[in-house]
């Protein structure tokens, strides 16, 4: 069955959300306040959940909320009234892993429908059906799957099936870590993980202690937890092949940089290979993009069959990127020839800038005059969020993003 997926992308706060649905896709994934995995991330009050609906909605795209800790009996007491809440202003669904959680939802919003986490951990068409049986209707895939097994899967069990196609990846089954409990007394399955597998390691004796044997003999010692990002944009064809109803992207900790270039990205290559799947090929252009936004160099995880250490970066816990997400633009005066933009990295004078929109092919300028918002011209502007116009010949819609060549590459 060839299916054309769903682009589900990262929200960790109101401006991404945008960024995802003003890029192209074609649902986006969010956290409130509370039972949200990504707890570092901004995520959303209740105000600006209702604001991020309507938008995805003015747009016919999706809006799903995560829900998906797994929960301790003191995180309950709230959670009927926030579900009941999240019902009324018209979330499209909710994505929970804890059983318990998927309960009260059962009770307490039933006719809200409920897609299975990655967080659950489904590997196999037996916990397909179970999750389908109980009312589900959609399963996120572990990312311990093949293609051939989410096909089988797909095959097998009447429910619609989401995988990961881009983003990070943990040292634990799908995501379930606990070095992060033990380490740094965080809770990773609450949501407030440290992220304990970019961390370096060394071996230690236990008679000797102090005697330190480094596993990998270099400077930087050895990551040995510190997976690669998963990337599977050359594979499109044969994950539509496999009737995978949704692709989902990674980072609701990312800028909102990272979204708009990623989702970017992934629209036009799930539209070219849905638009000639035998034809379809991963454009240059597209792996250069790619490696522009932060990441830590890219594997195909178990998309075609098990992970060797091919997938493992041993001497870095960094994460490489290309450019700098310098800032968002909030509209154009053609009168005047200049952008209106709200900084988000030390810009000045000379410096050379990419412009992203949602609809134009990137656009290379140098910064020859910077006005700031009383028409006072200006140097440079070295505080986040500063507004300011800066002058450019080409008109950009707003939420369009700047970058800048960034200053410290790996």
């Amino acid at each position: 069955m060839f299916l054309k997926p769903e682009l589900a992308a990262p929200a960790g706060d109101l401006e991404k959300l945008k960024t995802a649905v003003l890029f192209g896709a074609d649902a986006v994934y969010a956290g409130g306040q509370n039972f949200s995995l990504r707890a570092a991330a901004t995520n959303f009050t209740e105000a600006e959940m209702a604001e991020g609906i309507a938008f995805a909605h003015k747009y016919n795209k999706k809006l799903y909320v995560t829900v998906n800790i797994y929960a301790h009996d003191k995180h309950l007491q709230k959670l009927p009234a926030y579900l009941q809440s999240l019902q009324e202003m018209g979330v499209d669904a909710l994505i929970i892993s804890d059983p318990g959680i998927f309960q009260i939802a059962r009770e307490t919003v039933p006719q809200m429908p409920v897609h299975i986490s990655t967080q659950a951990n489904c590997t196999n068409t037996s916990a397909a059906v179970f999750w389908q049986k109980l009312g589900a209707k959609r399963i996120v895939l572990a990312r311990e799957l093949s293609i051939a097994e989410s096909a089988q899967i797909a095959k097998n069990a009447e429910i619609e099936l989401e995988m990961f196609v881009h983003g990070a990846m943990c040292m634990a089954i799908s995501g379930r870590c606990l070095l992060s409990s033990f380490m740094a007394k965080r809770g990773a399955n609450l949501g407030d993980c440290a992220q304990p597998c970019r961390w370096e390691y060394h071996l230690e004796e236990k008679k000797r202690e102090g005697s330190y044997f480094p596993i990998e003999e270099d400077r930087w010692g050895s990551y040995i937890f510190n997976s690669k990002d998963l990337c599977l944009i050359e594979y499109l064809p044969q994950i539509m092949m496999a009737g995978i109803k949704a692709l989902k992207i990674e980072g609701r900790m990312k800028s909102a940089y990272y979204v708009a270039n990623i989702v970017r990205i992934y629209r036009q290559a799930i539209d070219a290979c849905w638009n000639d799947p035998e034809g379809y090929f991963v454009k240059n252009k597209w792996k250069e993009e790619l490696s522009k936004v932060s990441h830590r160099q890219y594997t195909t995880g178990f998309a075609t069959g098990e992970l060797d250490s091919e997938a493992y970066v041993y001497d870095t816990g960094y994460s490489f990127r290309g450019y700098d997400f310098a800032g968002v633009v909030l509209g154009y005066e053609e009168a005047n020839k200049r952008i209106l933009i709200e900084q988000r990295n030390h810009l000045a004078l000379g410096d050379e800038i990419e412009i992203i929109s949602p609809f134009q092919e990137i656009y290379t300028t140098k910064i020859t005059a910077i006005w700031d918002t009383e028409g006072n011209p200006r140097e440079k502007l070295p505080h986040p969020k500063e507004k300011a116009y800066i002058a450019c010949e080409k008109s950009f819609t707003q939420g369009s993003i700047i970058r800048r060549l960034t200053k410290d590459v790996f």
